[in-house]
Formats: C-alpha cells, structure tokens, sequence
C-alpha cells in the first residue's frame, strides 16, 4: 500500500444516461489512476442547475493522492473524456454523462487559467455541500473559515436535494 501525501475532495455528477453506471467507473477509474478513495457519499439526487433536464446524481468522494492539483485535473478530464464527455465549458451549464470537480486540495488556495481551488462556487450549491457535508462535515474552507457542516447551514441556495 503506498503512502498518499495529499487529501483532495472531488464531486461527480451525471445527468445522461445510466448515471450511477457512468458515476461507478468514474469512482473505479478515480480509484486505479489518481489515488486511495477514503470515502464516498451517498447518491444525492438535484435538479439540474442553470437549465432544464434529467435530474443530476452527484457524490462526493475524499481520495489520497500524490498528484498534484495539476495532473489530478489532467486525470480528472481524461476519465470525463474516456466516459464519454465531449467539451468541458467554464461558462456554461449543460446535460453530460459525467462531471468530475476538485473541491478541495488539502487546504491550498490555487489560481491558473485551468483551475481555481478551492472550488470558487462550492459554498453556493447544495447539490455540492450536502454530499461533502456527509463525508468532511468539519473540514474548514480555507477561504471562508466556516466547517462544511457552517456552510450548509448558511446556504442560500435553494435548490432541493435529496438522498434515495
């Protein structure tokens, strides 16, 4: 067993198809090619934010990594593309098989063209928080210094989420 250096908190969602298949090899192909998974959630069902469609299922998972931030989004956006995601926009929402977003990468405050981390709207989405709330409900937001478990209970969102 190796001895993984970094914790990272990632969400997956899928809103096409068979989404809790497209979710399993996403958590498998997370699990062969980036690092230990600790945890994962439970399926938390939402609807889809920002436009009209399938309803997502989101998880969240904690994993053990020695990837950097940058090359776990390389591997990230690789496992999307082998499961069948054709573009990844920043400035759009949008129906797609799979999702995979670095919340958290230990505790780092990050900047690039390519990533932002913590993730910049995190705090402002239930279908976010409620998944991370039932695996790192006190892990503290380095930005925002409140507990997960503090920023549910501050959430303004009111999109329903809800388990199965």
């Amino acid at each position: 067993m190796y001895q993984f250096s970094h914790t990272a908190f990632l969400l997956l969602g899928s809103n096409q198809g068979d989404r809790k298949l497209y979710l399993k090899n996403a958590v498998c192909s997370i699990s062969s090619t980036c690092g230990d998974i600790v945890t994962q959630s439970s399926y938390f069902f939402s609807e889809s934010w920002g436009y009209e469609d399938e309803n997502y299922i989101n998880l969240a998972i904690e994993l053990r990594t020695e990837l950097s931030p940058t090359e776990l989004l390389k591997a990230t956006q690789l496992i999307e593309k082998d499961l069948g995601r054709t573009s990844k926009t920043t400035d759009q929402y949008e129906a797609r098989p799979i999702d995979i977003d670095i919340l958290f990468y230990d505790e780092i405050t990050l900047a690039t063209e390519q990533l932002i981390l913590p993730h910049p709207r995190l705090h402002l989405r239930n279908f976010v928080i409620q998944p991370l709330q039932e695996i790192a409900p006190n892990f503290i937001h380095p930005v925002l210094h409140q507990s997960i478990t503090e920023l549910a209970k501050n959430s303004t969102d009111d999109g329903k989420v809800w388990r199965e």
